[in-house]
């Protein structure tokens, strides 16, 4: 039944490249085959409830612009079921698979855990009856430990033993929802832990908490028996000066001290990584290097600011690069592409919500078929495999085992003359084969 809130737009369709309607798919044909996999499976889309439904379009020097029904003041719990209801309807007018929760997006804050936990899972019931009326399931959901003020010094990292618990608890909650609504993957995204100052930090305490704290969600991922993956999503600021999870390679290095790295997978963003100063791509190879890659929120950042601007992503080049790390990573098992992008503050239209997400799920597709006719075409791999052909010989490969020590290599040159030469490495080639496809 329709809210009203979309007025008379109909489900968007795939018209294909000639359509000139812009509420109309011109790329994303969800049941097309690439790579003997429908686009739709590839892709995995989703669309995040926070920014979609709880954005009001404040940002750091501005308040609320948008006047969504469901900010009205009143009964609260009403406004969050309304907010349920046309959430659902952006979702299938969309026709995406899934959606994504923070626990204080669907629902109020109450005077008590128990009381914000029993809002959390009266709208939980209203998803789990929307779910199988659709079809359109969780990919994820995640608790928000850092809006409330009792978070201003972290959740699991914070000095007070009891907001550490505190955080524990609401936790299970979000978690017993999440696997209670067949999602398939939890995620932990620690907005505030990290510190502003060592002054009055101990670092090594809260990685320990913050250790214990993840080792206890995977304790408790084995005890219900939840099938899906645990995640972290990695963020290098903003809001503290110093996040314990900067960058992909930081939170490898965490978890393999605090042995998860067998049980813990990454969400990458892309607007994180560029805060980070590393490239989407690089973040999305280097996880697959080591093992734990696993979802992706998919927006871009603004290259001059300093601070996540969360807007969609539009830019097929390097939407093309990102998917190709993740066609050589064997693609999403069960995490996806969620859309945490927010149209913006001047975006005041209902229409403009559906605007934002079809042209990038027009622009992922795009590089999708881009990234699979570069793997089809084989060029760029086996230039790679052509640069690093010399590590196949016998001398090398027993250098990597282990089986020579530096007096043997010094010995080798010194006694064959060895003299390499350098070769190029063919970047500006590489860059214009992309742009072919593209």
């Amino acid at each position: 039944m329709s809210t009203g809130f979309f007025g008379d737009i109909t489900p968007i369709k795939y018209e294909g490249p000639e359509s000139s309607n812009p509420l109309a798919f011109r790329w994303y044909d969800k049941n097309k085959v690439v790579l003997g996999k429908r686009m739709e499976d590839h892709l995995r889309f989703a669309v995040c409830y926070w920014h979609s439904l709880a954005f009001a379009g404040l940002d750091p020097f501005g308040g609320a612009t948008f006047e969504r029904p469901w900010f009205a003041p009143g009964d609260e719990m009403a406004m969050a079921k309304l907010k349920a209801e046309v959430g659902f309807e952006l979702f299938t007018l969309l026709d995406v698979p899934f959606f994504t929760f923070h626990d204080r997006d669907i629902a109020p804050e109450g005077a008590s855990l128990a009381e914000s936990n029993k809002n959390v899972r009266t709208i939980a019931d209203i998803f789990a009856k929307k779910i199988e009326e659709t079809g359109v399931e969780l990919l994820w959901g995640t608790a928000n430990l850092f809006s409330n003020r009792r978070f201003m010094a972290g959740a699991a990292s914070n000095p007070d033993p009891d907001i550490f618990m505190y955080a524990a608890a609401q936790v299970k909650n979000v978690f017993d929802v999440t696997r209670e609504l067949g999602g398939q993957n939890y995620v932990l995204w620690g907005g505030r832990e990290g510190y502003e100052t060592l002054l009055n930090t101990s670092l090594k305490r809260e990685l320990d908490q913050l250790g214990r704290f993840l080792s206890m969600v995977v304790d408790y991922k084995h005890k219900t028996g939840f099938q899906g993956a645990i995640l972290i999503e990695p963020k290098p600021m903003e809001p503290s000066t110093h996040q314990y999870d900067f960058d992909v390679a930081t939170v490898y290095g965490f978890l393999k001290a605090y042995g998860l790295e067998k049980e813990v997978q990454v969400n990458i963003e892309q607007n994180h990584a560029v805060l980070a100063k590393h490239t989407f791509e690089h973040e999305l190879a280097l996880a697959n290097a080591l093992g734990i890659f696993g979802s992706v929120d998919l927006n871009r950042g603004s290259y001059t600011a300093g601070w996540d601007t969360d807007q969609f992503g539009m830019n097929v080049p390097e939407l093309t690069l990102a998917m190709i790390e993740i066609l050589r990573a064997g693609g999403f098992t069960t995490g996806g592409f969620n859309f945490d992008a927010k149209v913006r503050r001047q975006s005041l239209d209902a229409e403009d919500l559906l605007l934002g997400h079809v042209g990038s799920m027009d622009a992922m597709a795009r590089a999708l078929v881009a990234a699979a006719a570069i793997v089809e075409d084989g060029t760029l791999d086996a230039h790679v495999e052509t640069r690093y052909a010399g590590w196949e010989g016998d001398l090398p490969k027993a250098i990597l085992a282990g089986e020579k020590t530096l007096d043997d290599l010094a010995a080798h040159v010194e006694t064959t003359g060895l003299d390499p030469k350098p070769v190029s490495g063919k970047q500006e080639y590489l860059e214009n084969l992309i742009n072919r496809f593209c």
